[in-house]
């Protein structure tokens, strides 16, 4: 059971640090100190989709799973409601590349208007 807890909060963790990805930039622009977490892991999740890279936490899920005895994601609401979030289905690196691409088009742009604000007030 605790093997299984810990997969379960692994699991919890990857999709909170996918959301943070996508849509930090958006919590920036209420509390811009924020930037030094959101930047670092910006480029992370970039790079792992531009480059078709595994994230660490996939493998570290998987084990865990494994030594709980389990197969697969069949059972409980979070492996039913969160596994197709995290894990799509049809994932290729073309998909890759463009989910890599729309995280950098949705927190550029914001990066950039922060910046712009902030050298209008100096």
């Amino acid at each position: 059971m605790g093997y299984r807890l810990a997969a379960d909060a692994v699991l919890i963790v990857h999709l909170a640090f996918i959301v943070f990805v996508v849509l930090g930039g958006l919590v920036v622009l209420r509390w811009p100190r924020l930037a030094f977490a959101h930047l670092p892991a910006l480029a992370w999740g970039a790079a792992l989709e531009l480059n078709g890279w595994l994230c660490p936490l996939t493998p570290l899920e998987n084990t865990l799973r494994r030594a709980a005895g389990e197969a697969g994601y069949a059972g409980g609401f979070i492996e039913h409601y969160l596994i197709a979030l995290i894990y799509p289905t049809g994932l290729t690196p073309t998909i890759q590349l463009w989910l890599g691409l729309g995280v950098l088009a949705i927190n550029l742009p914001i990066y950039a208007w922060l910046l712009l604000r902030r050298r209008r007030r100096r």
